[in-house]
């Protein structure tokens, strides 16, 4: 059993084989030099504690029998012979392969990107460098208003960090949130200090002495910085399934048992395109999702009936606000807001007809928590009703 990724969906995986009685040899290949980690306080809590939280202590890799190789870059995939190829040239055999290699930050095609202060946000080495540019107090520009963008503007703002968030498109979370979200989003941070600029456009990153000094955008508009983060999305790392021929779309293409186009081949996490109830095939950047489909391969493995689909979920951590997502967002959905977004406490249930398809919840675990249960059961509502927040939950229900 190989596992290539010791992201959260390889090690979940390595060890949930072993929970389910797997007794054959498995092997956990990473590219990095670290045990396993738990990757959400990268960006959420990467200016205090410690960014070092394992997602097991290397006490348990041994107890389970599990081969961690670290630092090891597979780079090849022999299907035929049902082998991979390393960067040293060594072969390992397998019966079972699983490709777990998660996505890496898209890049930012202007000069200056590769300058001394201007970073990207996916491993340790990347927070640690963001928490320096913290506790120095470094102006901090962010290219990209996305989730992990505003996570990180965030954390900085609340350490008096002078930070300036440059969006292409015409508000944040435009890709990913619902009009309504990022109007109340970009509102709370603008509250707290965090200068937010949309239609955007840098056109290149200048610097003195190897050093990023200022960011300059497209009308010609310079701001002065001691510090970029570029957060302007995530591509599927694919490269080894693209050239070992296995069916990709912008990421590996799997079913809803986790297999690719190979029978001895599965792919679980970032790295791949899954279907969902709609029939469609989504990339989900999330630990539930990378969870669930870990425990799809699993079944997939061991033969044990198959894992039922979930309802998609995340969940994103912006000063006092603890968010939660369930549903994905529709490009024009009819919005019941239940709540007072003014108090920072309120859930935006999406429904078409009535039926809810998405909720964006902010403090707000009760309302998360049924929202996602009506997705799951495709459950109606009455909006009016909804909107009340004297009218209990059960209530809104049209029977």
């Amino acid at each position: 059993m190989l596992v290539v990724g010791a992201g959260h969906a390889g090690a979940t995986l390595a060890g949930l084989l072993r929970q389910a009685g797997h007794r054959g040899p498995v092997e956990l290949f990473g590219d990095e030099v670290d045990l396993p980690y738990h990757r959400p306080p990268l960006s959420k809590k990467f200016a205090e504690g410690d960014l070092e939280q394992w997602l097991r202590p290397a006490e348990f890799y041994r107890e389970q029998d599990i081969t961690v190789r670290l630092g090891e870059h597979v780079v090849g995939i022999d299907r035929d012979g049902r082998r991979v190829r390393t960067g040293s040239g060594d072969f390992h055999s397998y019966d079972h392969l699983v490709l777990a290699t998660g996505a890496e930050p898209r890049a930012l095609p202007v000069p200056g990107a590769e300058l001394s202060g201007v970073v990207s946000l996916r491993t340790l080495s990347d927070a640690r460098i963001l928490r320096k540019c913290v506790e120095e107090r470094r102006a901090l520009v962010i290219v990209g208003g996305g989730y992990i963008g505003l996570e990180v503007a965030a954390v900085a703002r609340s350490c008096g960090v002078a930070v300036t968030v440059v969006e292409r498109e015409e508000r944040v979370l435009g890709r990913v949130a619902s009009a309504r979200l990022s109007e109340i989003l970009a509102a709370h941070h603008r509250e707290q200090g965090t200068h937010i600029l949309n239609g955007a456009e840098v056109t290149r990153i200048d610097g003195a002495d190897g050093r990023v000094r200022a960011v300059v955008l497209e009308d010609g508009t310079q701001i002065p910085c001691e510090a970029v983060l570029i957060g302007v999305g995530a591509v599927p790392r694919d490269r080894l399934a693209v050239d070992a021929g296995l069916v990709c779309a912008q990421g590996i293409v799997v079913d809803e048992h986790a297999r690719t186009s190979d029978p001895r081949i599965l792919a679980i996490g970032d790295v791949t395109r899954r279907p969902l109830g709609t029939g469609a095939l989504v990339r989900l950047e999330s630990i539930p999702s990378a969870t669930e489909q870990a425990k799809q391969a699993v079944a997939t493995i061991t033969g044990a009936a198959p894992v039922a689909a979930e309802v998609p979920w995340f969940w994103s951590d912006q000063f006092d606000l603890k968010l939660k997502i369930a549903g994905l967002v529709p490009p024009t959905p009819h919005t019941v807001v239940r709540g007072d977004p003014a108090a920072g406490r309120f859930a935006l249930f999406h429904h078409h007809g009535g039926t809810i398809t998405a909720v964006e919840s902010a403090n707000s675990p009760a309302e998360f928590m049924a929202g996602k249960k009506f997705i799951a059961s495709r459950t109606r509502i009455d909006p009016a009703r909804l909107a009340d927040s004297s009218v209990p939950l059960r209530d809104a229900v049209v029977h």
